[in-house]
């Protein structure tokens, strides 16, 4: 269970827990994301490679010859490196159809999916407890020949312990001896509260003391991470999450929240390697296309930034708007916001990252500039700050390395989008044309050519592409476009603002473009 620890003077026990994600599996199931076979092998190789997970539900059985295609693929990888025992996939209690579609599949590990509600019992399948008992344990039997482990969802768990106590009991009693490995109790409603949870899953563990609980969890009420960490207290070996909580309805426990709270909170043990999720988040939610909320702890675009300025001057004066999440600890580094609210302590803060050093009454003045752009709800990034210093100040501007001289895009009924261009690098000028799916494709087509042909350089490739209205704007007003760039394994993130969304993602291009100028010179 776990190793003891010496805390404030006293002896505890510090547990460990399993985590089992079910992002390949649950949460596929969320409405519009369906992973290709590729992505779910992708995927689960950074949960088992990168990121440590001891267990993944890698699909449901009997789904689709897609679904198989990327189980086998997954279990094929997970063989050669070692970890098939942390495959599982969904299996159901259908006479040993899901067994051998399991075993088909390379996949040595079934999650056998029974009723754990009287309810569900008896007016889903309309069987009495001692068939299903019954049924259940021939499949567990077949599996077990076929040289399958078995863990058992009692599906409907919550309810069951709510409305048919009785019922749960007798399960269980029929099934704890049948070599099971896991029992995984799931909140398929997401119904409970954490009171609740310690209620029943103590009540579970007090009538079976050696058998291994998991609890699976559903975010209906908003209370997934806390009726998971609520489950831990109470005796649970294991939990399942998935990454950035998706799952159905609501979705599931997030798989970054539930580690650190754990880690945080209650100096639990896991196997994960924190500096991984983020990188873990940013790809699921690539392939799923849903979007991570800018405020979602320790994975959010936002959660690191900070914008008031009076947090700013606490943090220079012995980091005193830090906690334990610090962004290195997940591989993301923190970041002070410019706007109405910054205040000089941001400005300072990002003065310095940029090496660029002010007189108290010209920070003052910079500050004042933001501030206005900040109250006409316009972004102020990094990028932007050497730009505003110089407006303000009355000099010019940094000499850009990379200047863009003239281009024209065009677009036409029936023939692909085109651009020519003509760009100035170092004081070189370079002029190329290319056509793409659209307009900036084709641009960034020909800055390819250019930088491939002339200056024989990688040029980064694109990871992310975003295109909003700024806060309070208007469709016929500023664009702004955020693109995420990957360069050599790094990542870069750029804005750019303009009424005509083509021209805002050139000059988020030229930024990137600059910064690595500007790196690149620096080095020699």
């Amino acid at each position: 269970m776990g190793t003891d620890e010496r805390l404030n003077g006293y002896q505890r026990t510090v547990p460990f827990v399993e985590i089992m994600d079910s992002t390949l599996r649950d949460g596929e199931q969320t409405n519009g994301v369906s992973f290709l076979p590729h992505e779910k092998l992708i995927i689960a190789r950074m949960l088992l490679s990168d990121l440590n997970v001891d267990r993944i539900e890698a699909g449901s059985a009997r789904v689709s010859d897609g679904e198989k295609e990327a189980v086998r693929m997954i279990c094929r990888y997970a063989r050669q490196i070692d970890r098939l025992d942390r495959v599982e996939v969904l299996g159901f209690v259908d006479g040993g159809q899901s067994v051998n579609w399991i075993a088909d599949c390379g996949c040595t590990t079934m999650n056998l999916l029974a009723k754990g509600s009287q309810k569900h019992c008896e007016q889903q399948l309309q069987k009495t407890p001692a068939e299903h008992i019954a049924d259940i344990r021939l499949c567990i039997d077949y599996a077990h020949k076929k040289g399958i482990s078995v863990n058992l969802y009692l599906e409907d768990w919550s309810e069951g312990m709510k409305d048919s106590p009785a019922y749960v009991y007798q399960l269980m009693d029929s099934l704890v001896d049948s070599g099971i490995r896991r029992f995984m109790l799931p909140d398929t409603l997401g119904v409970m509260n954490p009171l609740q949870v310690i209620e029943y899953f103590r009540k579970m563990v007090k009538r079976y003391p050696d058998t291994h609980f998991d609890f699976h969890a559903h975010n209906d009420y908003d209370l997934a991470v806390s009726n998971s960490l609520a489950a831990v207290l109470s005796g649970a070996r294991g939990l399942h999450v998935t990454v950035n909580g998706l799952g159905e309805r609501c979705g599931n426990a997030p798989l970054s929240s539930v580690q650190v709270i754990l880690r945080d909170q209650f100096h639990a043990k896991t196997n994960i390697r924190e500096d991984k999720l983020n990188d873990i988040s940013r790809l699921v939610e690539s392939y799923s296309g849903i979007a991570v909320a800018p405020n979602q702890p320790i994975i959010g675009d936002n959660v690191f930034t900070q914008v008031a300025g009076v947090h700013a001057d606490g943090d220079n004066k012995g980091g005193l708007y830090h906690n334990a999440l610090i962004p290195e600890r997940f591989g993301r580094r923190r970041e002070y916001a410019m706007g109405k609210t910054s205040g000089r302590a941001n400005i300072a803060k990002n003065l310095k990252e940029l090496g660029l050093e002010l007189t108290p009454e010209q920070t003052r003045r910079v500050t004042q500039r933001i501030t206005e752009l900040g109250d006409k709800k316009e972004v102020v990034t990094l990028e932007d700050l050497p730009f505003i210093v110089s407006d303000v100040l009355k000099h010019d501007a940094p000499e850009d390395r990379v200047k863009l001289v003239s281009y024209v895009v065009s677009t036409a009924y029936g023939l692909k989008p085109g651009a020519n261009i003509k760009v100035e690098i170092n004081g070189e000028q370079y002029e190329a044309a290319a056509t793409g799916d659209g307009q900036y494709d084709a641009f960034v087509k020909a800055l390819r050519f250019i930088y491939k042909k002339y200056l024989d350089r990688t040029f980064p490739l694109l990871a992310n592409y975003q295109v909003t209205i700024p806060p309070g704007g208007r469709t016929d007003a500023l664009v702004q476009t955020v693109i995420t760039w990957n360069d050599n394994g790094r990542q870069l993130r750029t804005r750019g603002l303009d009424a005509d969304q083509t021209e805002a993602a050139i000059k988020a291009t030229f930024k990137m473009l600059n910064i690595i100028e500007k790196e690149n010179n620096n080095s020699l």
